[in-house]
């Protein structure tokens, strides 16, 4: 994914479209994240309103989109979405296009309902920020609307969340698409996490574990100790403690904050350390196993192929050859 067109038509909500052009638009070679080619395309290229008097003039028009390897609809500027009808039939027509030649189409917010428009997410999984959820479900019952998710990708089609959740998606198809070495130098130019936990509800489980939000806080110093030793046989009897909290308690309070329960957090966490791990570094199958806590390659094997569908040795040999982002 090295051509990114992002597509503006009025009226575009500012950080939608900020966010896209911060993730693929900023040259970082020079910290080993590969080159990306950003168009910003629009209708006859006329000005767009982007919200809070700032206007963008789109540098190509739709043509531009045509051999685009991604496509990116930001969300509208009203939190509810135009009619269908007031969305523009060549704009439609070009993700459709876009969308049968194969490549990767993404909304962020209310983008998600330009798709639905197009036809795209018809029978499909889709998010978006949860004031609008149910008005996307109403008015296409052929979309099947999940209001609980951060971001949600089915076949090449992916939605996200409101407005931060579309950092999560950006960071994420970079993620997919160049590793995790790629999205955390981006996310960290950014200063920003490569993955927050919460937010709609936690769907994909393979971005890169964020750091500690606030280190006064007692759950967040936990999980930062946690992800500082995975290989350790961690209890919810000790983590609880180690808190200063009730089993009861503890367990009320992570879920609160994360969205999962602390084992289910844990598994989490040592997954995606060992996906880190396969994409980067040069350990053995056991080392990973032991270094994440699973202890063996088999149960690192079970755990890894049920929550990724893949299986280490196999995601690993898939993702070392993704691209040039794996320095660091």
């Amino acid at each position: 994914m090295r051509r990114v067109g992002i597509v503006l038509f009025d009226p575009v909500r500012v950080f939608e479209y900020a966010v896209a052009f911060e993730v693929w638009g900023v040259d970082r070679t020079d910290r080993g994240v590969p080159p990306f080619e950003v168009r910003v395309c629009g209708p006859g290229r006329a000005g767009v309103r982007l919200g809070a008097g700032v206007v963008c003039v789109p540098d190509h028009d739709l043509d531009g989109l045509a051999d685009c390897d991604l496509v990116v609809v930001p969300g509208n500027e009203h939190r509810t979405a135009p009619r269908r009808e007031e969305f523009p039939e060549d704009v439609l027509a070009v993700l459709r296009a876009a969308h049968a030649r194969g490549a990767t189409i993404a909304s962020l917010c209310s983008g998600a309902f330009v798709l639905a428009a197009a036809g795209l997410l018809d029978g499909r999984r889709a998010t978006a920020h949860w004031m609008d959820t149910e008005e996307l479900a109403r008015r296409h019952p052929e979309v099947a609307v999940d209001a609980n998710v951060l971001f949600v990708g089915d076949g090449s089609i992916w939605t996200s969340a409101g407005s931060a959740a579309g950092i999560d998606l950006c960071l994420h198809l970079v993620r997919l698409d160049h590793g995790a070495a790629a999205a955390a130098e981006i996310a960290r130019t950014m200063v920003t996490a490569p993955f927050r936990s919460g937010g709609q509800a936690q769907f994909i489980d393979n971005p890169v574990p964020a750091a500690p939000a606030d280190p006064g806080d007692a759950l967040d110093r936990l999980r930062g100790r946690v992800l500082d030793d995975l290989g350790h046989p961690w209890t919810v009897t000790e983590l609880a403690a180690l808190a200063g909290m009730s089993e009861r308690s503890f367990a009320r309070h992570f879920v609160r904050g994360t969205g999962t329960s602390p084992l289910q957090w844990l598994c989490t966490q040592r997954v995606l350390a060992a996906q880190r791990l396969l994409e980067i570094g040069d350990l053995s199958i056991a080392a990973i196993a032991r270094h994440c806590g699973f202890g063996s390659p088999l149960t690192l094997r079970q755990h890894f192929t049920r929550r990724l569908g893949v299986a280490p040795r196999d995601y690993r040999a898939g993702f070392r050859g993704v691209g040039p982002a794996r320095h660091g």
